[in-house]
């Protein structure tokens, strides 16, 4: 920086920064993470588990351990890609591993694995901790506080919208409430159909 006043130093100085700032909040970012953030109480959700690649080397694997708070069931397929769930005593799915039959994810690569499930009536919050592996035999852990390097993933649970039966009962009622109005509706349309078909015989015999 030899030759320039203290101005430009200074303006270069914040630039620098910035891009450093940018730099790390971009590695930062790049976390395994569980989607959506945000679910409802009692509600039947798809949770998405995206997985980026951090390093050269590939993911080839990704454990997620299920938190209590949820019940998961169904997994959707993924090319390349198998998956091994684990049980508990009671029988319901206590983790889930994903394992590349192929390549795995490459250092410029992600992944989402998608399943579905509960949540239950009574959760408040559900922690996602992930165990992510790589060509290389490391494993990242992705199990700390969220202010932690290696933060788990947590979905925020809200309160109930509301019983799904009860909303389908009221639609029903819903719909019950317009079918006179429908039904005056189209015997409305039948009688003029029947009256302009009856003027233009009419008018052919005239």
């Amino acid at each position: 920086m030899k030759g320039w006043n203290p101005c430009m130093k200074k303006l270069a100085a914040i630039v620098l920064t910035l891009m450093l700032a940018i730099s790390f909040a971009g590695i930062a970012s790049a976390h395994v993470t569980v989607q959506p953030k945000e679910a409802p109480a009692n509600s039947y959700q798809v949770f998405t588990v995206r997985v980026p690649t951090e390093k050269e080397a590939a993911t080839t694997q990704v454990k997620v351990v299920i938190p209590q708070g949820v019940s998961v069931s169904r997994f959707e397929p993924k090319f390349d890609w198998s998956y091994e769930v684990e049980k508990g005593a009671d029988g319901a799915i206590v983790s889930v591993t994903w394992k590349a039959t192929g390549a795995g994810l490459s250092g410029t690569e992600f992944g989402d694995f998608r399943m579905s499930g509960k949540v239950a009536e009574d959760a408040k919050e559900l922690v996602w901790k992930a165990y992510q592996t790589y060509a290389d035999g490391e494993v990242v852990e992705w199990t700390g506080a969220p202010d932690a390097d290696k933060p788990a993933s947590v979905t925020t649970v809200t309160a109930a919208a509301g019983d799904a039966h009860g909303a389908a009962a009221a639609d029903d009622e819903s719909n019950e409430g317009r079918d006179p109005l429908t039904f005056s509706l189209a015997v409305a349309a039948m009688g003029l159909s029947v009256v302009a078909f009856a003027m233009s015989l009419r008018k052919r015999r005239s």
